[in-house]
Formats: C-alpha cells, sequence, structure tokens
C-alpha cells in the first residue's frame, strides 16, 4: 500500500487576515541597489496607516473606512507629535553598507540590528569607491560637511588612493587568514590567525550587511535627519530609498510626514515674535530679539528673507 503523501501548500496559497500594504508586497525580498556594491531590500513588515488609525481610535475594525477621516486623523497625530500609533508599525530590511556609513548609522538606536559577523564569516572583497563628482574638499564652514568639488586630476588621484589602499589591505587580510594563493604567514596547511584579529586592517569603505528592524515612528525620525540635504550623502542615499519605501508602505503617513517634517519647518518663541512683527510692517533687529546670527541666518533662508 502506498503512502499517501500531504501536499504541502506554496506560500503564494497562504491567505492572511492581517493588514497588508499591496505596494509592498510586490517588492519584498527584492533587491534595490545603492552605491557601488549596495542595496536595501525589505523583508517583512507589520501593519498599514489602518493600524494607526486603529490604535489612535483603540478600535476592532480598520479605521472608519472613510479615507478622508483616517487621512486626517493621521495628519493630526503627525502634526501634533503623537507617536506610540506610530509605534504600531514595524518593518525589517536587509541592507548592505559600507562600514563607515554602517557607523555612523548606529548611532540611531532605535532599532533593533543583527550585523553580518566577521568574527565568524569572511568579508567579500568589496570596497566603496566614491564617484569623482561626489568627492569635495572640507568645507570650511562646516566641520562636518563637504566644501568645494575636487578637480578632475585631485578626483582621480583620490579615487586611485582609496583603491590602492582598499586592495592591500584585503590582500594583507587574506594574508592573515591564509587564503590567498601565494600562502599566508603560517605553515602550509595551518589556518591563519583568528577572524576576529584578521579583520582590523580592513579600511572603512568594505561593505558589511545587517538587518535593521524597527518601529515606524523612529524610522520616521531617522529620516528626518538622513534624507536632509545636510546629511552625508553615502547615507543620504540610502534614506532616499527608504522614503520611497515609506510611500508605497503607508501613503497617507508619508504625505503627512513630507508636509510637517521634510517640508516644514520649526520656530522659536523669539522667532515667532520677530516673524510676527516683519508681518505687521515693523523694523526688526535679530540682535534685539535675542537670536544669534546663526539663528538669524536660517530664519532668513527658511523663509527667504532679505
Amino acid at each position: 500500500m502506498k503512502k499517501k503523501i500531504t501536499k504541502v501548500p506554496k506560500f503564494k496559497d497562504f491567505k492572511t487576515t492581517r493588514a497588508t500594504s499591496s505596494a509592498l508586497e510586490k517588492i519584498l525580498y527584492k533587491q534595490i541597489p545603492i552605491l557601488d556594491h549596495g542595496f536595501i531590500r525589505v523583508i517583512d513588515y507589520m501593519g498599514t496607516d489602518q493600524s494607526i488609525v486603529q490604535a489612535a481610535r483603540v478600535s476592532y475594525g480598520e479605521g472608519t473606512k472613510k479615507l478622508r477621516e483616517d487621512r486626517g486623523l493621521i495628519r493630526y497625530l503627525l502634526s501634533h507629535w503623537h507617536t506610540t500609533p506610530f509605534e504600531m508599525c514595524e518593518i525589517k530590511f536587509h541592507i548592505k553598507l559600507p562600514i563607515f556609513v554602517a557607523r555612523q548609522w548606529i548611532r540611531h538606536r532605535t532599532a533593533n540590528v543583527n550585523e553580518y559577523s566577521a568574527r565568524y564569516s569572511i568579508l567579500d572583497k568589496e570596497f566603496y569607491i566614491p564617484s569623482a563628482k561626489n568627492l569635495a574638499a572640507q568645507s570650511q564652514i562646516n566641520n562636518q560637511g563637504r566644501g568645494d568639488a575636487l578637480t578632475d586630476d585631485e578626483a582621480s588621484n583620490v579615487i586611485q588612493i582609496l583603491k590602492n589602499d582598499a586592495e592591500q589591505t584585503y590582500a594583507n587580510y587574506e594574508t592573515l587568514l591564509n587564503e590567498n594563493s601565494s600562502g599566508g604567514v603560517l605553515d602550509e596547511g595551518k589556518s591563519g590567525i583568528a577572524r576576529e584579529l584578521a579583520r582590523m586592517n580592513l579600511t572603512l569603505n568594505t561593505y558589511t550587511q545587517w538587518y535593521w528592524k524597527i518601529d515606524l515612528n523612529n524610522l520616521l525620525h531617522f529620516l528626518a535627519l538622513r534624507a536632509d540635504d545636510h546629511a552625508q550623502y553615502e547615507i543620504r542615499v540610502y534614506a532616499d530609498v527608504m522614503l520611497d519605501l515609506v510611500k508605497k508602505w503607508v501613503p497617507l503617513t508619508y504625505e503627512a510626514f513630507e508636509d510637517y517634517r521634510m517640508g516644514g519647518t520649526e520656530l522659536s518663541a523669539k522667532e515667532i515674535k520677530l516673524m510676527r512683527k516683519l508681518l505687521k510692517g515693523e523694523k526688526v533687529s535679530f540682535e534685539e530679539e535675542g537670536l544669534s546670527k546663526r539663528e538669524w541666518s536660517e530664519l532668513q533662508r527658511k523663509f527667504d528673507l532679505n
């Protein structure tokens, strides 16, 4: 008698009653290229715009079923800095990025992170080499920013230095591991030094990978800082891609975020007082209003003031 074999359904045969985003479902697990060797892909997510509305109203259904009312509530929540409803949504990314970008990124301590282990595995021979247009001198007015673009010759020299350093340090890395064809530092047949030690000479433009899971509220805070024009280019390109993913995932929240965070601005009490005087046609002095030169400069930029 033949044993009856139970057919195991494929993933596409499963149906779910949980809140899903059709736009995000279409790109799950698909890599989105970034920089020269990096990428982002969405691995999983929980919740949608409706989950935010549901949490805010502590209701059982999927919001009010009226898009206009749900949109208005989300805009109210975000504009008045209500955070917990947005924490009901979470998303998990698989990200490949240069180590120096990862070290800047990890400053956002509100996510769950699991990084590729160079103690356990050997890092790939992949390095971030910037294009000439993204190379610039140190800014003379901003200690953490870029200034004037380099000349073609200067950029070419910098790129060659970066390539040479990366290639040489990776060759030394292989030597320490006893992994290269010319033989390592130890006798033939023996393993190299521990991987946790061999990795320490690698350049910071070597690529690493991690899984990064975060709730929507903290993701929006990350994007407000890292998708800003003042953010470093190499992290901003990742943030820009993530912005587009948020738009697909929670379009109502994205719209409110664009209006109130990315496209909006904040004013101090002193700045509001000064702006009121300007609207009344009164003469103003930023010193008399208690603003610093930097505050006044930023206020002029925000409102295109002469």
